[in-house]
């Protein structure tokens, strides 16, 4: 049962991010795009879980690509 929780754990954390980042980009409730996403997903029959693994994918990217510098000589 000590399993479940730590896999339950690492899926909320994350795969919430990605619903969380979203939701602060469209200034809404990060509640409202799990529901949509999930909404998306019953509605299309698994399209909206493929968009939801490409925004995670994307999401990645970026932060590697975009990382945050605090001079010219981390280069």
């Amino acid at each position: 049962m000590n399993l479940f929780y730590k896999l339950l754990y690492y899926f909320q954390k994350r795969g919430f991010e990605v619903c969380r980042r979203i939701a602060e980009r469209l200034g809404i409730r990060a509640r409202v795009v799990r529901t949509s996403f999930i909404y998306l997903t019953f509605v299309t029959l698994g399209f909206g879980f493929a968009l939801y693994l490409f925004l995670a994918f994307w999401l990645r990217i970026k932060d590697l690509v975009y990382t945050k510098r605090t001079s010219v000589f981390d280069l």
